[in-house]
């Protein structure tokens, strides 16, 4: 017989191992080994972003700091999916990938590591489009080490 305290068990022991498989499903681990942009952007499956405009970036012209840089990336471009952020200098490119479900909005405010100074690159996915925007950043004292 199924009570409802049987029920209730079954359904939190499901519960409990979903997050496992969504993470195991999400983790890009050949993106975010790559030590190089190119490769960084191979293992996501990006070729050819499209600069553009509709892509606010906002970070420091100058980080003291490097290993806290704020940063803040907003997506005006429609049914944006995902968003990624590399730096050409850091020991692995890909500092993060955000994913966005449909009708999340696609903006954010982060704070990364810099090695060094580098070109901060994000990545915006819009179906089997990439568009992007960058900024170079000076760092003083590196961040990652």
């Amino acid at each position: 017989m199924i009570t409802r305290r049987n029920l209730l068990k079954s359904a939190a022991a499901l519960l409990a191992l979903v997050p496992l498989r969504v993470v195991a499903a999400v983790w890009n681990k050949v993106a975010f080994a790559a030590t190089k942009p190119e490769a960084a952007l191979q293992g996501l499956g990006i070729s050819q972003p499209q600069p553009s405009s509709e892509i606010d970036l906002v970070a420091p012209d100058f980080a003291e700091n490097g290993a806290i840089v704020q940063i803040e990336v907003e997506s005006h471009i429609p049914n944006t999916e995902a968003i990624a952020i590399l730096a050409d200098k850091n020991p692995t490119s890909l500092i993060a990938n955000f994913m966005f479900s449909n009708g999340g909005i696609p903006k954010l405010i982060t704070r990364v590591k810099l090695a060094e100074t580098c070109e901060l690159k994000v990545i915006v996915k819009v179906g089997d489009r990439y568009y992007e925007a960058s900024k170079n950043i000076q760092v003083a004292v590196g961040g990652c080490g």
